[in-house]
């Protein structure tokens, strides 16, 4: 599985790249926004963004990404500190499969990962 980790904060993506080899997944890759993940999910199995960043907001890239039929197989987690119930609705009606709020421990992530793996299969 390759997985492409959005956010724009470098020591938060090193959290989740961490977490990630952690629990066994090797095959990450990185963004620093919206816009640079877009142009790098074309072998992507999982993207895991963040909600709050400059260019192109992780909402907005679920709702791009969802909009192009390519991409319907793309698994999508969001991992954010909007955690109020109305954000998380917008988010899976946007298209997520899976959201986590910060912070998080890396067993909470195993768990969202593996239920995004699950529904791979």
């Amino acid at each position: 599985m390759k997985i492409l980790v959005v956010d724009d904060s470098p020591p938060m993506r090193q959290i989740v790249k961490n977490a990630l080899r952690k629990i066994g997944y090797e095959d990450i890759i990185e963004a620093s926004d919206g816009e640079e993940a877009y142009s790098l999910i074309d072998d992507v199995d999982i993207l895991i963004t963040d909600w709050n960043m400059p260019k192109l907001d992780g909402l907005s890239l679920i709702k791009k990404i969802r909009a192009d039929k390519k991409y319907a197989s793309l698994l999508i987690m969001m991992v954010t500190t909007e955690g109020g119930k109305s954000a998380i609705v917008d988010a899976i009606r946007a298209g997520a499969n899976n959201y986590v709020v910060k912070p998080f421990t890396k067993d909470f992530l195993k768990q969202k990962v593996e239920q995004l793996v699950k529904m791979k299969k």
